[in-house]
């Protein structure tokens, strides 16, 4: 049934599948996220396809949602916990970027770049990019 899933996922949503499910390999990751359910949705708001990142109690998946239309993506009927929406190139600059600071972040949020809602639980993101 994964394998399917992973067929299915197209866009941003595929692009975001590939950086996380290998954290599945990683018994660290699993320990520290054991206890855990978290649905946080990143949505790319210039693509077609939303990525709905779930960790389940040491396993994490994305599933897509198409963005479109916009009560696809809204907290009563996709049941995210957390939501992160910017455009394409600025969850680039934010995944891929050695140069991204803090401030730089704030700025893009202060500036309507970037929508964050239950930054709590936005903030776990931060906590997958230590694992190696």
């Amino acid at each position: 049934m994964t394998e399917e899933k992973k067929k299915k996922l197209r866009g941003f949503a595929g692009i975001v599948s590939k950086q996380v499910e290998p954290l599945n390999e990683i018994e660290k990751f699993r320990e520290d996220f054991k206890d855990r359910e978290l649905k946080i949705l990143l949505n790319a708001k210039d693509g077609k396809w939303a990525a709905m990142l779930i960790i389940d109690h040491g396993k994490i998946y994305v599933e897509g949602i198409k963005n479109e239309p916009k009560e696809n993506i809204k907290k009563k009927n996709a049941g995210w916990d957390g939501l992160l929406q910017t455009k394409t190139e600025t969850f680039v600059d934010l995944l891929g970027g050695e140069n991204v600071s803090m401030g730089s972040i704030i700025a893009k949020i202060l500036t309507f770049r970037i929508k964050i809602r239950g930054i709590k639980n936005v903030l776990v993101l931060l906590d997958l990019f230590k694992y190696d």
